[in-house]
């Protein structure tokens, strides 16, 4: 019965892996993905020569690279994607000892490679940046806390997931990387409501965000600068948001034509930040709505068969994980379109990077592996089991 109602699909014991990975797993949010980052391809051919050019590298030298950094990123998605949920837990909690301590060591060991923020590790051969991989096992790890807590006699894990958050967002708001902090206390707050929060406590969380924006314009150049440069009437055109915001309108219904576009030649961050602006100027209005159709597909469909789960690790999970993908792809197109302030938040699996697109590759396949369809446990017996690491 329990088969027929939730629509699992009965797996027989020492059936493959790769069978019933392909009979449980979501193809629609899996086939988003892989077009999303064909896409990202796609307009790295049109973005990425100019930067090379002034670089003094080979045309297409961040191409070959975001094809190398997408391919581990896809293996990444796809093996992670066939792990069950509570091997995905455990990973994710150790993982989150060694991104919170990399994050941690930040101020001492990182570089801001000139641009005003240490986010980095410089390795050399390329960079890496903690918080996009803190991100996903972040999430999987506050809903542990949190499912935790709802058991009988469980500990306080919905308090603990707050200062884990707290302590998190400090560290974030030091570099300063005020997108990220964003997303994180984003993705605990959605988390929170799904567990049962008081609709008042979040209202009173709301406010203590809206203060501590204040005290950071106060304090902090960089961020005011944004912030002032987002609130003027007047965009100048010599700026990113000027360019990006001219080349959404030239580009109209369908564009100017492949190749043909002139922000790429402008835009220092035309192959990262403002990638949509290229697509939008040189393929017009009818690809930005593919690529936004994309994102949808994915953050519904996902929520969709979360709302199915009784495990409420597995939906808390999952929804934190969803949410966060769905809402850094509106933040990055929000910023080109002048909806938001600017962030530096890269669009997933479409944006030029290395750290990015790996993390978003673990994030996603973890969300594959929470989405994925399974028979449904009784209740008792997922009470019984959650608080097991």
């Amino acid at each position: 019965m329990t088969e027929m109602v939730y629509g699992a699909v009965r797996v027989q014991a020492g059936d493959p892996i790769l069978p019933r990975w392909w009979r449980t797993v979501d193809k629609w949010t899996l086939s988003c993905i892989l077009a999303l980052f064909a896409l990202g391809m796609l307009l790295g051919f049109a973005a990425s020569p100019p930067l090379a050019s002034r670089n003094g590298l080979a045309p297409f030298h961040y191409v070959q690279r975001q094809a190398f950094f997408g391919g581990m990123a896809i293996i990444a998605m796809f093996v992670t994607s066939m792990l069950p949920p509570q091997t995905v837990r455990r990973l994710a909690v150790m993982a989150f000892i060694g991104a919170f301590a990399a994050l941690a060591a930040l101020p001492f060991l990182g570089t801001d490679f000139g641009k005003g923020a240490v986010r980095w590790y410089s390795l050399g051969f390329a960079s890496f940046q903690p918080s996009e991989f803190l991100k996903p096992v972040y999430i999987v790890t506050a809903a542990w806390m949190m499912a935790a807590s709802q058991e009988l006699n469980g500990p306080p894990g919905r308090m603990l997931s707050f200062a884990m958050t707290v302590v998190i967002v400090m560290l974030l708001a030091m570099q300063p990387d005020f997108g990220q902090s964003a997303l994180i206390l984003f993705s605990w707050g959605v988390m929170y409501f799904i567990a049962g929060a008081p609709l008042m406590l979040l209202v009173g969380m709301a406010g203590m965000v809206v203060f501590g924006g204040v005290v950071a314009y106060s304090n902090s150049e960089h961020f005011a600068r944004r912030i002032d440069g987002f609130l003027s009437p007047d965009v100048d055109p010599r700026t990113q948001l000027g360019y990006a915001t001219n080349a959404i309108r030239e580009g109209g219904f369908f564009g100017v034509g492949v190749g043909e576009g002139e922000v790429k030649w402008s835009l220092p961050d035309a192959h990262t930040d403002f990638i949509i602006a290229v697509a939008a100027e040189e393929y017009g209005l009818v690809l930005v709505m593919a690529i936004i159709a994309l994102y949808a597909v994915v953050v519904i469909r996902s929520l969709l068969r979360l709302v199915r789960e009784r495990d409420p690790f597995i939906r808390l999970a999952g929804t934190g994980l969803a949410c966060s993908f769905g809402i850094q792809a509106i933040i990055n197109m929000g910023v080109a379109v002048r909806l938001l302030p600017a962030k530096g938040m890269t669009l997933p699996f479409v944006s030029y990077g290395g750290s990015s697109l790996i993390a978003m590759g673990v994030a996603v396949g973890m969300l594959l592996a929470f989405t994925r369809t399974r028979p449904q446990g009784q209740i008792g017996e997922i009470l019984r089991g959650r608080g097991r690491l």
